[in-house]
């Protein structure tokens, strides 16, 4: 039968995985191979994808790529036994084993820089680790992708060292982005040393990566981390067994606690300073299966060892990859006609012998030994405490009735709690304070008898700018902190699992909801974090749609506006303008569907972490990162762009002092594009002038209108002129920092593109919401 027609709690053994190129690859890396078994845990919501438990992990796929793959079901599931303590000299995190693996003769010059890479499987805790080591702020959550570039630093304590976290990647053999990062890093820049962090609650799965690695004939270090939780509910890890069997040094951590890392470090400058690289082993089983691939390896190594030393390619590395059929490694070999035809007649030789292709063979081969490695040395409890309580919280927060309403009302609570109750009532507070420290300054001024064009530079302009866009600090931090917790918590990952349905209809994954939702804060990680999705079209569209999710930097502008015109419609306004943003987004996505990105989105396979509650500490941090990074554009770009408009504004074209700003440079400046806007309302050369202003960093539009309308904008323009502003800013081009971000991911002529197209959008969006309101008699 096919694996999309097992029935929820049902078990079944895989027997044939269907399919072909990166995607299958896929799949036999994250362990779905012949011989392995799997049970349906549910269906999403919606019907599809569907959530299954393999290798003591959590996979979704869409019954789509299922219908590829076939089962023998199972009456019942092999049973684990009870835990019980492995025998182990080194249980305690730190202590790893006194396993030394062979140097490769003398040890490096002392003022030799150590070069590291720190590579593991997403979500593995690698961002965490690195900030252990190098004292870094790096942003840390609990959903696949997180890095999503590498970052380097200094190990701390130790000046000649340099360690470069890269992105998560489940194996060499890269179906994403971030993991061709990943392995071109590991394989081109020939790092002194790799630090492989390993999920002990996950440890199978994990090591497929390890495996790998083991084979780069590069010093390597196993950092096996969260082996608090695992020893907290009963596992334990025979660590010097497990460094015998994988040849390389051990060593049990919490990166999370900072715990064990010490020891770590040690290790990792040893085995780098004197290269000393993995023990061989022989991976393969003595089976006839076995047997088999062994000895096609074995051929293969003879057959490319000359071209792979010349490619300056690991040779069993090189031999595992030409047996993959991995083209980049083919590519980099350079192999002649007849070389290419005896490789394919002892492939095919190896997949007559053993009964499977030659994929399934070596991931096979793989999963074999790291089962033998598990059974000898790993004890794991039946049932985690986490893995228990991510089940029952899941039958609400994903439950097929009850998870779309929990996600709209959660997203309800966090703009409720952002813009009235906490973030609201802070600003507010906050505004009150700009207001009379800019009052006590102005009459300080006034005393000392200061000249009034430099008094009006300060109050008028640096404060009235710089304090209106400052007062809505509260309300960014607040909406950051909510969403570093779901993010944190690993709710951002269900959200993709039960979205992936509703998505697609659009041409999208559910993969693409994560970058999203990070656009409600910011566009600029949000592009970035598209690097995770493994199709170049749903990146593309993701990153063109980004620019709709109304990010943080336009929460001064909704404040602003409906402080004066709406008061008493606060979260409607709010809420509007959100709900606007994802209905255009949703409208223009399927335009894209239907002309320049024509055919479906990627397919849906992703891992579903246990929730864990946020760190303190690292939402701390993101805050902390968050309101650094608005303070200081606060009092650079705002502050340059403040004085810049105060300038303009008070001086004409003879740099005199101009009593009316309507003769003043920037008056005859914006008038010229002024009537542009006229029909939208907007016709007015000060919110032209505003709007340009918002090009480098989207709350300049508060300030600058501040300074501009210095008799106060309520008697100065109607509410459906607010309406059209509002409905502008909300669609029209992001800032500099994100267009930057476009360029960087896909050229500048798509940058150019997104400027030029968002203008579009919003004007006619605008002219729309203007001509409805007029209509209707509104916002006279």
């Amino acid at each position: 039968m096919q694996l999309k027609e097992l029935k929820t709690g049902q078990s079944a053994v895989i027997t044939a995985v269907g399919g072909e190129g990166r995607l299958r690859q896929h799949f036999l890396d994250m362990g779905v191979i012949p011989g392995t078994q799997v049970k349906l845990v549910k269906l999403a919501p919606m019907g599809d994808p569907m959530q299954l438990t393999l290798h003591g992990y959590e996979l979704s796929l869409r019954l789509a790529e299922a219908e590829k793959i076939e089962v023998e079901p199972i009456e019942k599931t092999n049973q684990i036994s009870p835990p019980k303590k492995a025998k182990s000299d080194h249980p305690g995190l730190g202590e790893g084993g006194k396993f030394h693996p062979k140097g490769s003769g003398d040890p490096l010059p002392d003022d030799a820089i150590l070069t590291y890479a720190l590579v593991g499987n997403q979500n593995s805790g690698k961002t965490t680790l690195f900030n252990q080591l190098t004292g870094s702020n790096q942003h840390v959550g609990n959903f696949p992708g997180v890095t999503v570039d590498r970052k380097d630093g200094v190990i701390k304590g130790h000046k000649n060292t340099l360690i470069t976290d890269l992105p998560g990647i489940y194996s060499m053999s890269p179906y994403t982005n971030e993991e061709i990062v990943s392995r071109s890093f590991v394989l081109d820049e020939k790092p002194r040393a790799i630090i492989n962090i390993v999920d002990a609650t996950n440890i199978e799965r994990n090591l497929y990566l390890t495996m790998q690695l083991l084979e780069m004939d590069t010093p390597v270090v196993v950092a096996l981390n969260i082996m608090d939780e695992l020893t907290a509910n009963g596992g334990s890890v025979d660590i010097n067994q497990l460094e015998s069997l994988l040849g390389v040094p051990v060593v049990p951590i919490s990166a999370a606690k900072n715990q064990g890392v010490d020891e770590l470090v040690t290790h990792a400058i040893h085995i780098a300073h004197y290269q000393e690289k993995p023990m061989r082993q022989d991976f393969c089983s003595a089976d006839e299966k076995g047997g088999a691939v062994h000895r096609c390896l074995h051929a293969v190594r003879h057959l490319i060892e000359d071209k792979a030393k010349k490619a300056d390619i690991p040779l069993h590395f090189a031999a595992s990859k030409v047996v993959d059929g991995d083209e980049l490694i083919l590519e980099k070999l350079n192999l002649d006609s007849g070389e290419k035809e005896m490789l394919e007649h002892i492939i095919t030789q190896m997949e007559k012998e053993c009964g499977l292709d030659r994929n399934a063979a070596i991931a096979d081969m793989r999963f074999s030994y790291i089962h033998k490695v598990c059974s000898r040395t790993v004890t794991k409890p039946a049932e985690s405490r986490e893995h228990r309580r991510s089940v029952k919280i899941d039958r609400i927060l994903t439950g097929k009735f009850t998870a779309i309403p929990m996600f709209i009302l959660i997203m309800g609570l966090i703009f409720w709690l952002t813009f009235d109750l906490i973030g609201g009532n802070l600003q507010n507070l906050l505004d009150a304070g700009i207001s009379n420290l800019t009052d006590i300054t102005k009459n300080a001024m006034e005393s000392a008898n200061v000249n009034p064009i430099l008094t009006g530079l300060v109050t008028n302009g640096v404060f009235t700018g710089i304090g209106s866009v400052l007062s809505f600090l509260p309300i960014i931090i607040t909406l950051f902190l909510f969403l570093s917790i779901l993010e944190d918590s690993g709710y951002l990952a269900r959200v993709a699992f039960f979205m992936d349905k509703l998505l697609r209809r659009i041409g999208l994954s559910g993969r693409s909801i994560v970058p999203m939702l990070i656009g409600f804060g910011c566009t600029v990680p949000s592009v970035m974090a598209t690097r995770t999705l493994p199709s170049e079209r749903d990146r593309k569209m993701t990153i063109l749609l980004t620019p709709f999710m109304s990010c943080s930097a336009k929460l001064p502008i909704y404040g602003f506006f409906v402080s004066v015109f709406f008061t008493q419609y606060r979260g409607l306004i709010f809420t509007g303008l959100y709900l606007l943003g994802i209905i255009v987004g949703i409208l223009i996505a399927m335009l894209y569907k239907r002309t320049i990105f024509k055919g479906e989105a990627v397919p849906f396979v992703m891992e579903l972490p246990n929730y864990r509650l946020p760190g303190a500490k690292n939402v701390i941090r993101l805050l902390w990162d968050k309101a650094k990074d608005f303070i200081q554009r606060a009092f650079t770009v705002i502050f340059i762009s403040t004085i810049i408009v105060w300038f303009l504004q008070n001086f004409n074209l003879q740099f005199n002092m101009v009593t009316d700003s309507q003769d003043s440079i920037l008056a005859q400046l914006a008038g010229l594009i002024a009537p542009i806007f006229a029909p939208l309302g907007m016709g007015d050369w000060r919110i032209v002038t505003s709007l340009i202003s918002g090009v480098m960093a989207k709350e300049s539009v508060v300030s600058t209108l501040k300074i501009l309308y210095t008799g106060g904008i309520s008697s100065a323009m109607t509410a459906l002129t607010a309406i059209s502003i509002l409905v502008f800013s909300l669609l029209y081009t992001p800032c500099v920092a994100a267009i930057a971000s476009v360029k960087r991911e896909l050229g500048h002529k798509w940058a150019i593109g997104v400027v030029i197209w968002q203008c579009v959008v919003a004007y006619l969006v605008t002219t729309i919401v203007h001509l409805i309101c007029v209509l209707c008699g509104m916002g006279g």
